[in-house]
C-alpha cells in the first residue's frame, strides 16, 4: 500500500490535527509487516510523553517500541474478527490503541496513537518506569517532571479516540474503493476504445482492404510520422484511431483537427496555443492542441489544406519537437506522433509549389492509402449489414434490403464512398420502418438516375414476389450470379472488359465465375475470349 498518499487527505489531516489538538497525540500509520512508516523513514515527532521520546531516540529503546507495536499489529494481522479498536500496552507499561484497516477484505495495516495511560500512575509505578528508562537511555534527566506530563485519558476520552481511529481506517478503505472504481471505469472506457478501433472492426474483407490491414500491424508500434491518402469519406480519422488505439500511446490523448476548418490565424492559435494579449480577444495564456497531444497522438486531417506559412511551423515541430505559441518567446517541446490525412494528390500539389517539398518526405515517412468504396465493391454486403444493424431502432420492421435495392446500390460509383453509404441506410431505415424488406424504390433518386440503364432493365425483371424473399446473403449471391452471367453473354466472355463494368479485379471476378460455375467448357477460364461465339 502507498500509506504517504494517505497523509493528503483530508480526513486524515483533520484527524491527526484533533488528536494534536485535544489529546496532544500522534497518529501513526504501520503497514501490514508491522513496519512503522514513520519510524522506518526516520520522520520520529517528539512524542508528548517524554518517556516514549526518551525511548524512541536510543537504540534498544527504539527497538522495544516497534516490538511493542507489533504485539498489536500481530493481533490483527492472525484474528480477522478483530475489526474494531484494540488496546496493548508496551514496554513501559504505556497504552497503546490500534484500529485494522481491511481493503478488499485483506489486512493492510493499521492507525495507532500510544503513550498515554488510563488511571493515575501510582509511585511505585512511577520508579518502575524511571528505573526502565535510565536503562534504555542513561542520558535522562528531569524525570520527576516527565512523570507529571504522562498523558493520562478518561474513559470517555478513550473511546473517543478509538473512534476516530476507526473513522480513519474507514475513510482510508472507502478512499480505495473509490479508486478501484474509478480505475475500473478507466479500464473499461480504455477496453472499450480499444475494442471499438480494433483493426478487425473496420468494416472490409476485400483484397485492397486486406492489404492495408496488413500494413496496418505493422505501422501501429512504430512511432514514425503516417499519411492516409484517400477520398472524402473513406474513413481516414478511423484508421487512424486504429494506429493509436493499438499502438504503445493507446492510454495517452488522440487528439483531432481538420486543417480546412479554420484560417490561418485561427489554426495557427489551435495548434500552437496563445500567450495573453498576442491579439485581440486572447484575455489569458492558452494551450495549443500540440501541447494537449504531448505524449499522444496528433491527426492532423487535411493537412494539404494548410498554408504555407504554417507548413514551416509544423515541419519544425516534426523536426525538434518544439514550437513556440503565438506571441510568445519560449520554446515548448512536445514528445507527439502525429498521423496526417488528406485527399489530396500532394505529389502533385509538391510539384506545382503547393505544398513544402521538405514538409512532404516528412509526413510521408509511412504511407497508407485507403481505397475508395468503387474499388471495394466485394465489401458492399458487409458494410449495409453493419449499418443495417447500426442504425436500426427499436420498432422498425425492416430486415433487410431486396434484391432490386441490392442491385441498385452495387451498381452505383458511391463518390461520397463510405459516408455516403451510411447516410443512405440511415435514410432507408426511416423511410421504409414499417416495410419488412426496403425496396429500390425507395432509394434516393440521384443513386437510382446514376445506375446504367442496363442494370435497370434487369433490376425490372427482377422485382418478384420470389425475388424479395429469403435472406440477404442469399439474394445478394443471386443478383451477383444473374449480373455476371448477363455481363458474360454482353461482353461475350471478355472478362477484362466485364471487371471494368462491375468495379471489380479481373482476378476477383474468375473466382466469381468458378464459384458459380459460370466458365465455360473447354476454354481457359484465365483468358479472355471475346471472338468465341455465344450459343
Amino acid at each position: 500500500m502507498d500509506f504517504d498518499r494517505y497523509q493528503n487527505l483530508h480526513t486524515i489531516i483533520m484527524l491527526r490535527d484533533i488528536l494534536r489538538k485535544w489529546w496532544r497525540s500522534e497518529l501513526t500509520f504501520a503497514t501490514k509487516d508491522g513496519v512503522v512508516l514513520e519510524w522506518s523513514k526516520g520522520q520520529i515527532a517528539p512524542p508528548p510523553n517524554d518517556f516514549c521520546r526518551l525511548s524512541l531516540f536510543s537504540k534498544e529503546g527504539f527497538h522495544r517500541c516497534t516490538s511493542s507495536v507489533r504485539v498489536l499489529h500481530d493481533k490483527f494481522k492472525t484474528s480477522r474478527k478483530l475489526r474494531r479498536s484494540q488496546f496493548h500496552d508496551c514496554h513501559l507499561g504505556f497504552n497503546i490503541v490500534g484500529a485494522p484497516l481491511y481493503i478488499n477484505g485483506e489486512y493492510e495495516g493499521m492507525l495507532f496513537v500510544e503513550g498515554f495511560v488510563r488511571q493515575e500512575v501510582s509511585p511505585a509505578e512511577s520508579e518502575r518506569i524511571k528505573t526502565k528508562i535510565r536503562e534504555l537511555n542513561n542520558g535522562a534527566t528531569d524525570l520527576e517532571r516527565a512523570v507529571e506530563r504522562i498523558p493520562l485519558m478518561s474513559v470517555a476520552e478513550v473511546e473517543k479516540i478509538s473512534d476516530l481511529l476507526e473513522f480513519g481506517v474507514n475513510e482510508i478503505a472507502n478512499y480505495e474503493a473509490e479508486l478501484a472504481r474509478r480505475d475500473e471505469t478507466i479500464q473499461s472506457l480504455s477496453s472499450e476504445l480499444s475494442d471499438r478501433y480494433k483493426f478487425e472492426n473496420i468494416i472490409g474483407k476485400s483484397g485492397p482492404m486486406l492489404e492495408v490491414f496488413r500494413l496496418l500491424e505493422k505501422v501501429c508500434n512504430s512511432d514514425s510520422t503516417v499519411l492516409i491518402n484517400g477520398d472524402s469519406g473513406t474513413g481516414k480519422e478511423l484508421v487512424a484511431r486504429a494506429i493509436h488505439y493499438n499502438g504503445p500511446r493507446k492510454d495517452k490523448p488522440f487528439v483531432v483537427q481538420n486543417c480546412s476548418a479554420f484560417n490561418d490565424n485561427l489554426l495557427e492559435s489551435a495548434l500552437f496555443g496563445h500567450t495573453k494579449g498576442s491579439f485581440t480577444g486572447a484575455l489569458r495564456d492558452k494551450k495549443g492542441l500540440f501541447e494537449v497531444a504531448d505524449n499522444g497522438t496528433f491527426f492532423l486531417d487535411e493537412v494539404g489544406d494548410m498554408s504555407p506559412a504554417l507548413q514551416v511551423k509544423l515541419l519544425r515541430v516534426l523536426q525538434e519537437g518544439a514550437f513556440i505559441p503565438v506571441g510568445g518567446t519560449a520554446l515548448k517541446e512536445v514528445n507527439v506522433r502525429v498521423i496526417a490525412a488528406t485527399h489530396k494528390d500532394l505529389t502533385e500539389m509538391v510539384k506545382k509549389g503547393e505544398f513544402r517539398e521538405d514538409l512532404y518526405y516528412r509526413i510521408n515517412v509511412i504511407r497508407v492509402q485507403v481505397p475508395p468504396l468503387r474499388d471495394r465493391k466485394d465489401d458492399l454486403p458487409i458494410l449495409i449489414d453493419h449499418f443495417f444493424r447500426k442504425h436500426h431502432r427499436d420498432g422498425q420492421r425492416a430486415r433487410g434490403l431486396g434484391p432490386d435495392a441490392v442491385a441498385i446500390l452495387a451498381g452505383y460509383h458511391w463518390p461520397g464512398n463510405i459516408r455516403e453509404l451510411e447516410n443512405e441506410i440511415e435514410r432507408l431505415l426511416v423511410l421504409g420502418s414499417d416495410l419488412d424488406v426496403i425496396p429500390g424504390d425507395l432509394i434516393s433518386s440521384r443513386i437510382k438516375d446514376a445506375v446504367a440503364p442496363t442494370n435497370g432493365a434487369m433490376l425490372s425483371a427482377s422485382r418478384t414476389p420470389m425475388a424479395l424473399a429469403g435472406k440477404l446473403n442469399d439474394a445478394v449471391e443471386s443478383l451477383e450470379r444473374e449480373m455476371i452471367s448477363q455481363g458474360l453473354t454482353r461482353t461475350r466472355y471478355n472478362k477484362s472488359k466485364l471487371s471494368r463494368e462491375l468495379g471489380i479485379s479481373r482476378s476477383n471476378l474468375i473466382l466469381k465465375i468458378a464459384k458459380y460455375a459460370l466458365d465455360r467448357p473447354g476454354v481457359d477460364e484465365d483468358k479472355d475470349e471475346a471472338e468465341v461465339p455465344v450459343t
